[in-house]
């Protein structure tokens, strides 16, 4: 029987591009989450008898909210729901699920990289029909929403069994458990090589993939152990935890430390690769050779024909705004478009959609295609994969041709984490406001000679989003670019990216601290960064 439960606003449940990120704590207030997912439901139309997808990345809280979720949606009339068995479904694996389903849309429970356990973080995210993030939109009606909602929708019902797959009924609406792992480790045998990938196994190839804890070590273990022939133990950490064992899984050169080290090490591994929370960014480290997630977008997308499921050629590239300019040229090269967007995957989710571009990436580690309407960690580690069975190289000689083609982008992000919120806000508005007067400027890095802040036009709606992001340019191509990031879930953290392009006939081989020296002193004295946070160095670089 329905029930009509009387509530109030949470007037803090405005969703960001990647959903509502709050701590564990917060969600557990007394309708905390009811209210969220009802004010999702109510924002939308035309789902009476569809199907919703349902599934997160394992984290604390994770099995408690979606059988909330469950009795919510019945109340409200979806006709069927998909969850991964055990609540279990990496973002791209739910983007493919909405995809192949033909889903009304999808709830992901995730907080993406954020630390998991009862003091830590979690999130909700609504997905549309083509597996993407909603539009703001759709953010923008939810949060409306949420400022005055009065009651939401549920049943009295005991909780559903998420271990057990198969079919079972809460109250009109059928809810189906499935198996997380298996229709996004079938789509990954059609896009990849798997018999090339196979025999570089088989020839001693030695791999190791850090799942973190988290969402990706089921998928991990599917495909790369048991299809594709790795050896057991491949796949480290690969049981996915509440509090993620308790690492922080976000995977960058600090927290998958130890991953690291093993590929740095005389006897270490050939190759190396992480994934973070909910499974949709990546690391890649080659024995002696860290790439960065720039380069990787693009040595990805000069080699992607090597690969079954993109033989025939990309339609285009995109990337975010702070992405190193190394995709840039690989279009130039390939004779397509290069298409720049601000960060979220909504953004490449229309050019994707539009049939405009292939392959997208992001700096902070999200690499993906059009296969999913999602960043995809393992499809990146796959392509890589793939790349190496074929052309039988170490990464580090494939990096060296790569640069010796196509130049070099020194690149980095300094992270300021937990910055008080209006100290990270008067750092940036003092910053806009010096704009028309940096132009000419002397630097350590020489002088200024462009300052905006970045606006984009949407070739597929012509919509406009402003104020993404505040790029610094230099006479000799070099650049900085300041944002604040909303996936944190206190405080604020300042990205500084730093970028330095050396051209084919430069210097390939300098440590990237060196040859970004220069920026980072003029990146301080630009923006007073140690004066407005009182941080003498950041909290992370990547």
């Amino acid at each position: 029987m329905i029930q009509t439960v009387a509530t109030t606003p949470y007037p803090d449940q405005k969703p960001g591009t990647s959903g509502l990120r709050k701590k564990v704590r917060v969600f557990q207030q007394p309708h905390y989450a009811a209210n969220f997912v009802q004010s999702v439901f109510d924002s939308l139309d035309g789902f009476a008898g569809q199907t919703l997808v349902v599934g997160g990345d394992g984290r604390y809280l994770n099995r408690e909210v979606i059988q909330t979720m469950l009795r919510i949606a019945a109340a409200n009339g979806f006709g069927r729901v998909l969850v991964g068995q055990g609540g279990i479904l990496s973002t791209p694996a739910a983007s493919h699920v909405i995809r192949k389903s033909g889903a009304f849309g999808g709830l992901i429970l995730s907080a993406s990289h954020n630390p998991g356990g009862p003091d830590e973080d979690f999130g909700i995210k609504y997905n549309i029909g083509n597996g993407g993030p909603a539009p703001e939109g759709v953010t923008a009606a939810i949060h409306a929403r949420t400022l005055e909602i009065s009651e939401y929708r549920t049943l009295d019902t005991p909780d559903i069994d998420l271990d057990q797959l198969g079919t079972q009924m809460l109250g009109e609406m059928t809810v189906e458990v499935i198996d997380p792992v298996a229709d996004y480790a079938d789509l990954m045998e059609t896009l990849f090589d798997f018999d090339a990938i196979r025999a570089l196994f088989a020839g001693g190839f030695t791999l190791s993939f850090d799942a973190m804890s988290a969402v990706t070590g089921p998928y991990a273990t599917e495909i790369l152990e048991r299809r594709l022939g790795a050896p057991a133990g491949t796949v480290v950490n690969g049981t996915p935890l509440p509090d993620f064992g308790h690492h922080h899984p976000d995977p960058n050169l600090v927290h998958a430390r130890d991953l690291y080290e093993r590929l740095m090490a005389e006897e270490g591994p050939d190759f190396g690769a992480a994934s973070d929370g909910d499974g949709d960014r990546n690391l890649i480290i080659g024995r002696h050779q860290y790439v960065t997630p720039s380069d990787s977008l693009a040595v990805l997308a000069a080699n992607a024909h090597l690969a079954p499921g993109y033989a025939r050629g990309l339609k285009g590239i995109a990337r975010s705004m702070p992405t190193s300019g190394a995709a840039d040229r690989v279009a130039q090269a390939l004779g397509i478009p290069l298409y720049e967007t601000p960060t979220g995957w909504k953004f490449f989710g229309n050019l994707l959609d539009a049939g405009m571009a292939t392959i997208c990436g992001e700096e902070s580690a999200g690499t993906g295609s059009d296969h999913v309407r999602e960043k995809d960690g393992l499809w990146a580690v796959l392509l890589w994969l793939n790349i190496l069975a074929v052309r039988r190289q170490p990464v580090t000689e494939i990096m060296a041709e790569h640069w010796a083609r196509y130049g070099r982008n020194y690149y980095a992000r300094h992270d300021y984490e937990g910055i008080a919120t209006e100290r990270a806000d008067a750092l940036m508005a003092e910053l806009r406001g010096a704009l028309p007067t940096l132009p000419g400027r002397e630097t350590a890095a020489g002088a200024v000679s462009t300052a905006d802040d970045f606006s984009y036009t949407d070739p597929t709606d012509g919509s406009v989003s402003a104020h993404q992001g505040i790029r610094i340019g230099f006479a000799d191509g070099s650049r900085v670019v300041f944002r604040l990031s909303g996936t944190g879930t206190q405080g604020a953290t300042l990205r500084v990216y730093l970028e330095r392009y050396v051209g084919a006939d430069g210097e390939l081989a300098l440590e990237t601290a060196d040859a970004l020296a220069p920026l980072i002193q003029a990146a301080d004295a630009l923006a007073g960064i140690t004066r407005h946070t009182g941080m003498d160095e950041p909290s992370v670089i990547t």
